[in-house]
């Protein structure tokens, strides 16, 4: 039997950052960098105003103040854009608008709100120090700095720091195209009428909203019969064309296990137990044409559980991320449970603040996170509805035979 992190391995093992496409700037966003973006020229590229204001010489308003304001005469008008240089001379002053180049002469800017926003005249009620309201050449960055490093993931401020620097386009991975199917006769799309042993199909819909939140294009096929002619026709439609094939269902040891039945004979593929609960059967490989295939057991938690721990972090790194791994937190017990020996445990938790009332050894006491299971069935893998209100994964050593009221530990967040 597999450990976890032997089994994440080999999922991991299976693929690489995909191929590298040019994209125009607005379109980039949620890509991953596939190359370094350095600044052509320092930012900001000039001595410019942080205030609207009045650029002035610092030494012409000694002794300025409300009741003794220095009067100097308006020189210039600079708004934001203007190449205009005049030289502040003493006695003199531009009124100058936020982001506006300072002019020469000028070693410092006075807030409008420090003058009487005069036009022709202007009194300035207050004496700046040199360098007051000024925003130096190359104070966020230098020619040649280092903007965004390959592999970064783009979001809106990293797309802004590119557009800053004058990027109008960025060399970024390809985002992944993963086909998601479930498999089951008993399947039926939701919504529809039900006779006695059908069920509706959540699956499907669980993995391609997952692959979607993954940063991924899912392409949901949804259920598929437990027919192997049917099923091989469906994986050999995807073999070549998407990146990655996650299926549900049909991997354990069952006379219906479709997928099993179809890709035992594949020379790439392998059926394994892995030493957890939920989501021991699995299935892992490559189909005819090389395209990875990821088999997860069909129950919703065992498939959710899958996905989070091995499915994710394939995808993270497809799309060329080198941290694959979910945010993890401590956390205090506050129900505790039984569990299976022999087995790291995945339990769906919600998470509380925790209140201190003082010292002492039990859950009420913590200063971290309290958590409680989400449903009461705890890791029951059928119990879907339960899983709704799980914040995290609450993962439990092999060796623990009970989690207990107090006990502390590691939540995996599923929830950001």
């Amino acid at each position: 039997m597999r450990t976890v992190d032997e089994h994440r391995a080999a999922a991991l093992a299976l693929v690489a950052p995909l191929a590298t496409v040019r994209l125009a700037i607005d379109v980039a966003d949620c890509h991953v960098l596939a190359q370094d973006v350095t600044a052509p020229s320092a930012l900001p590229r000039w001595d410019s105003s942080a205030m609207d204001g009045y650029a002035v010489r610092a030494a012409d308003l000694a002794g300025a103040a409300p009741q003794h304001p220095v009067r100097l005469r308006v020189l210039a008008d600079l708004p934001a854009g203007s190449d205009a240089e005049p030289e502040v001379r003493p006695g003199t002053a531009a009124r100058i608008m936020t982001g506006a180049p300072v002019p020469p002469g000028a070693d410092a800017i006075v807030p409008v709100e420090r003058t009487d926003g005069g036009t022709d005249v202007v009194g300035v009620e207050e004496q700046p120090v040199p360098g007051a309201h000024i925003r130096r050449a190359g104070e966020d960055v230098a020619a040649g700095d280092l903007v965004l490093a390959a592999g970064t993931l783009l979001g809106p401020a990293q797309i802004a720091a590119a557009a800053s620097v004058g990027c109008a386009d960025l060399l970024v991975h390809r985002r992944p195209r993963v086909a998601v199917l479930s498999t089951g006769s008993e399947l039926v799309t939701p919504g529809a009428a039900l006779r006695r042993g059908q069920i509706p199909d959540s699956n499907s819909y669980l993995l391609a909203a997952a692959v979607r939140a993954a940063g991924c294009e899912p392409i949901r096929i949804g259920a598929v019969p437990d027919d192997p002619a049917a099923l091989r026709g469906v994986l050999d439609a995807q073999d070549g064309t998407v990146d990655l094939v996650i299926t549900s269902g049909g991997v354990s040891m069952g006379a219906y296990d479709v997928v099993k039945e179809v890709l035992a004979a594949e020379p790439g593929m392998n059926f394994v137990q892995v030493a957890m609960q939920p989501g021991k059967p699995q299935g892992i490989g490559r189909l005819g044409r090389g395209t990875p295939v990821l088999a997860l057991p069909g129950n919703p938690v065992s498939a959710f559980v899958s996905f989070e721990v091995f499915v994710r972090p394939v995808l993270l790194r497809l799309r060329g991320l080198d941290d694959v791994r979910r945010q993890e937190v401590g956390a205090v017990v506050v129900d505790g449970w039984r569990k299976q020996p022999g087995r790291a445990q995945y339990m769906p938790v919600v998470l509380e603040s925790a209140t201190p009332a003082g010292p002492g050894p039990g859950p009420e006491h913590s200063t971290e996170p309290l958590v409680r299971r989400a449903a009461a069935g705890g890791s029951g893998s059928h119990l879907v509805v339960g899983l709704a209100r799980a914040q995290g994964l609450a993962v439990v050593g092999i060796e623990v035979e009970h989690v207990r009221p107090g006990d502390r530990v590691r939540v995996m967040r599923v929830d950001r």
